[in-house]
């Protein structure tokens, strides 16, 4: 079985609807989930608008796909990332796709694309559509990505004109933890539990992406599931198994009667 970090995926960025910002920060959560060995973005390129991406694109080596506006208030690019989309998937060279794109538009496509076996991955802006989130395996906001390296070390380079400079887009405001939410932990949590109620913690990550594919522990100010639940101790609880001769420990989670 082909592990995860292993599956091939292709890479489609709509250059229109995602700021340039944070695209290193896009490239290494991709590198998480897979190897992106088509990269593509499409736009206008004679529109002084996206031109903050060119220098990007050398430093990642992405193919700009040149889309011009026919129409004046229509997104002509939509379409060429979509035929694109469809040539890939019909050459059988990648195991999923990543849309990256806060337009709704692109919900017919995730929906066709998932319907013949491809994970497919949004990254999008908050803003982005309900729509397009749900049509995907996983969503991820762009906003709890960051550019780190570049918010750390922005003059690192000491050649780099100030021009050069891409500044980091800013953190969103961290989503609050509500009744739904807590709701959504405990039935994810009886769903997977065994006869004593214990339910693997992995199983149960996996399982709340099924119902809610936008869900990340960073979207509520937590780098991981583990401290999100231990934050929650009034209404779970953890147990830590260490795994024999290994420091690798396996962790189960319980609801609290």
């Amino acid at each position: 079985m082909r592990e995860k970090n292993d599956l091939k995926l292709a890479v489609l960025i709509d250059a229109d609807n995602i700021p340039y910002s944070n695209i290193k920060g896009m490239l290494d959560e991709i590198a998480k989930l897979g190897i992106p060995t088509i990269k593509r973005i499409y736009g206008d390129w004679t529109k002084p608008t996206i031109s903050g991406w060119k220098t990007a694109l050398l430093e990642h080596a992405i193919t700009p796909i040149q889309q011009y506006s026919y129409t004046t208030g229509k997104n002509a690019t939509d379409s060429a990332m979509i035929i694109d989309a469809m040539d890939i998937l019909h050459s059988q060279k990648v195991d999923g796709f990543c849309i990256v794109s806060s337009d709704s538009d692109f919900t017919r496509l995730a929906i066709r694309l998932r319907e013949s076996g491809m994970l497919v991955i949004g990254i999008g802006e908050k803003k982005t559509p309900n729509p397009f989130i749900v049509a995907c395996d996983k969503f991820i906001y762009i906003e709890i990505i960051g550019d780190i390296e570049k918010q750390q070390f922005p003059s690192k380079n000491k050649n780099v004109s100030k021009k050069a400079i891409i500044t980091p887009t800013p953190v969103a405001e961290i989503d609050s933890i509500d009744d739904r939410f807590i709701k959504l932990l405990k039935s994810s949590i009886n769903d997977l539990a065994d006869d004593n109620g214990w339910a693997f913690l992995a199983e149960v990550g996996g399982l709340i992406i099924k119902k809610k594919p936008d869900f990340d522990p960073r979207n509520y100010g937590f780098p991981k599931l583990t401290p999100l639940i231990k934050s929650l101790n009034k209404h779970f609880e953890i147990d830590e198994k260490g795994v024999e001769n290994s420091q690798v420990k396996h962790i189960y989670v319980r609801n609290k009667k």
